[in-house]
């Protein structure tokens, strides 16, 4: 039998990173599914050039579990990696290289627990979930949430994998992102009279999204999270072309990171009114020409906690947890299987704060702990 560790050797060897294809990944999960008879699906990105997967082991009947993880992984450039980030390397106990804590050490284990569960009976089904893109806004997620209720019959939980030390995560925030696109007028800088300066209202937006920022940081809305607020963040400027040239063109991306106490709608609102009814008719004034576009990135919703969450409830059972309930900042696919109506939680091995570090790494007794699990989510579901 093909061990967690071997699994992750071979996952790890492929480059996932976002910006470029994880067919690779998948067809090679699709070997490991087809050898052992599993049904599968395929849910292509629009290009063509990711996408999600979708298989179901045991009986095609309602109240299966979902095992979900994503395939992509972040970058590496300019990390000081002490070794090739996609060949995995083992020393005292740990295992290094690019994903194998977020999040391809989990999905190696499942791939790993795949003969137990086919051999079991089982008298609910395993739904595999593997997802692109969710490193840069949860892209896939949306598309494999469909196709569970298209091919389907409902699951009773989600399970996210997601790097927890296997600690069962309830909540977590959303991620709302942008890019502002200022045009103006240039002209000489020493006739500034009659051109339209983008970057100075680009800096306009930056100043008022920083002074959100404030607000919401003395706001503390939801002590549970830490930080316990809304938090902003100004990425990236882009503008200008010469010291004596009024800049025509400048770009600002932002992002906030919402607590489910907070209108995440409500905010975007805001800083679209504020360019609207204040910037834009600065940027015009007085030669008439200048515009801002607004565009987001389609949001990673906030995952919150369930009154009786029956994928709390079993995730507790799976891993021996009785601590108290844990929220993180950061996001995950999870959300999003939770607004399209199926109980979601997130717990997983390895920690967050080895992910998109250089030398990632993951402790070999996480995976075991994970490989537990998982023997005891197939004893759960069998008759």
């Amino acid at each position: 039998m093909t061990t967690t560790r071997e699994i992750l050797e071979d996952l790890v060897a492929f480059d996932t990173t976002s910006r470029g294809s994880n067919l690779a990944l998948i067809g090679y999960v699709e070997a490991i599914l087809d050898a052992h008879g599993v049904p599968n699906r395929r849910v292509m990105s629009p290009d063509g050039d990711k996408a999600n997967l979708l298989a179901r082991i045991g009986p095609d009947v309602p109240g299966g579990v979902v095992l979900c993880g994503h395939t992509d992984c972040v970058p590496v450039d300019g990390q000081p990696w002490e070794t090739d980030p996609f060949t995995l390397v083992e020393d005292a106990g740990r295992l290094y290289g690019r994903g194998t804590s977020d999040m391809k050490g989990f999905i190696a284990a499942v791939l790993a627990a795949l003969p137990d569960m086919v051999e079991a009976e089982l008298a609910r089904p395993i739904v595999l979930a593997l997802t692109y893109d969710e490193e840069v806004g949860t892209v896939g997620a949306p598309s494999a949430v469909a196709g569970l209720h298209e091919w389907y019959p409902s699951p009773s939980a989600v399970l996210v994998g997601e790097p927890t030390s296997m600690e069962v995560v309830t909540d977590h925030k959303g991620v709302w992102a942008f890019t502002v696109d200022v045009e103006g007028k240039d002209g000489h800088s020493s006739q500034p009279q009659f051109a339209a300066n983008a970057i100075a209202a680009a800096a306009r937006i930056a100043v008022y999204i920083d002074d959100l920022a404030t607000r919401h940081r003395e706001a503390e809305a939801d002590p549970r999270f830490t930080p316990p607020y809304t938090t902003f963040n100004l990425a990236l400027v882009e503008g200008g072309t010469a010291i004596n040239i009024v800049p025509r063109r400048c770009r600002l991306r932002w992002e906030y990171r919402a607590v489910p106490a907070d209108d995440n709608a409500a905010i975007a609102d805001d800083v679209e009114r504020f360019i609207r009814e204040d910037v834009v008719p600065r940027l015009r004034n007085p030669t008439g020409v200048g515009d801002v576009t607004v565009t987001p990135r389609r949001p990673t919703r906030a995952l919150s906690r369930e009154d009786d969450g029956v994928a709390e409830a079993l995730a507790r059972r799976l891993a021996g947890y009785d601590g108290p309930t844990r929220t993180v900042p950061f996001g995950t696919d999870g959300g999003h299987f939770q607004a399209g109506g199926f109980s979601t939680v997130i717990c997983g091995p390895g920690s967050i704060d080895q992910a998109h570090t250089p030398n990632e790494w993951i402790e070999v007794l996480q995976l075991d702990a994970c490989d537990e699990y998982l023997r005891r989510l197939v004893d759960e579901l069998s008759a």
